[in-house]
């Protein structure tokens, strides 16, 4: 049996990519045998018998011009919109819920903090048939997560989040590789993704040595550095209320508003005077330095379990949440059932 020429095709993605490259290809291939064909045949069939012979006077023909025009930039317009298409589904998570993983690049490998209790290094395993959404930043310099047989690729980034997903459809080991150049230890930083049935993905999960999720290990660090002293639900606090705060709109100085989402949040405590809330002076200090970046993402998913309270802040204005869930594995919308619900007090950001 010949040996693929290609990874296999293993994520719900990877058919339609293949599909748009394929196409690429055989475009490609058409007119290099086209133009090669008809250069070869009028090199013969026009060339010189004579040395004196002189060739006619050609003036063109509109219709021809304009046929040899339309045609290409059709074809340029079908590879530019099915390009498109494939490339804002592909990075576009879809909504509904999904098993989340947050992932931190560093040179040289890969690390996924403990969403459900597990922390793994240059493997990840994820449920066969199920939407992963992956976010990701680095702790360095550029990496890029690259899973051939998922075909799913992505930059990621130091001081932001990036976000993508896919839906394995085979159980297996699949390749991890980082495809950008990050230093003389780029060739090691490889890993794998372990694609499990449903049912072994949850004994794997209930089998962890620790059970210290994101969630709760936030709530201990915004305790340690007394962020409640500024972001108490009380009436009259120095900083916004957090409870309920993620994926709404939040009104700031000046008139502007902004969703309060991972990014914003990661850049209220790095940086709390760039965008300040409505009603809030400039006060809070800068945590660059003092929270690393796994402590960032322990913060950031604390605050996502923070329900609402009973009176919201004045610089919060409802939109349109998306729901909350509390089954296993930890979704896009809920988390498991041993992050913490919900304190009077939220992290320090100013906000």
């Amino acid at each position: 049996m010949w040996p693929s020429l290609f990874p296999e095709e293993a994520s719900t993605i990877a058919p339609r990519v293949d599909a748009l490259y394929f196409f690429l290809v055989a475009v490609s291939c058409f007119f290099v045998v086209l133009i090669a064909g008809m250069l070869l045949l009028f090199a013969i069939k026009y060339r010189r018998r004579h040395e004196h012979d002189v060739g006619a006077s050609i003036h063109g023909g509109m219709v021809l011009e304009v046929t040899w025009t339309l045609i290409p930039l059709g074809i340029a317009l079908i590879m530019f919109v099915w390009g498109a298409k494939v490339y804002f589904d592909e990075y576009t998570p879809p909504p509904g819920n999904s098993v989340i993983v947050y992932g931190l690049a560093k040179q040289w490998m890969w690390k996924f903090p403990p969403m459900d209790g597990q922390r793994e290094i240059n493997e990840l395993h994820v449920p066969v048939n199920q939407r992963v959404k992956l976010i990701m930043t680095s702790q360095d310099v550029i990496h890029s997560f690259f899973v051939p047989d998922f075909r799913v690729k992505m930059d990621v980034l130091p001081g932001r989040y990036r976000t993508m997903w896919f839906e394995a459809t085979r159980t297996g080991t699949f390749h991890l590789f980082c495809a950008e150049y990050c230093g003389t230890g780029h060739s090691r930083m490889v890993g794998q993704i372990v694609v499990m049935s449903p049912s072994d993905y949850q004994a794997w999960v209930a089998g962890g040595v620790s059970h210290n999720t994101l969630a709760s290990a936030g709530q201990t660090l915004f305790t340690n550095l007394a962020c409640a002293s500024c972001h108490s639900a009380a009436s009259g606090s120095r900083g916004p209320v957090l409870n309920g705060i993620y994926e709404q709109r939040v009104k700031l100085q000046g008139g502007q508003s902004v969703i309060a989402d991972d990014a914003y949040l990661r850049e209220s405590i790095m940086n709390p005077a760039a965008k300040v809330a409505e009603g809030y002076q400039p006060i809070m200090p800068t945590y660059q330095g003092l929270v690393d970046d796994e402590q960032l993402l322990e913060l950031i998913e604390y605050i996502k379990t923070l329900k609402p309270a009973a009176a919201s802040a004045p610089s919060v204005t409802t939109s349109e949440p998306e729901g909350q869930g509390t089954s296993q594995p930890i979704t896009e919308h809920g988390k498991s059932s041993s992050a913490v619900s919900s304190p009077s007090a939220a992290p320090t950001a100013q906000r």
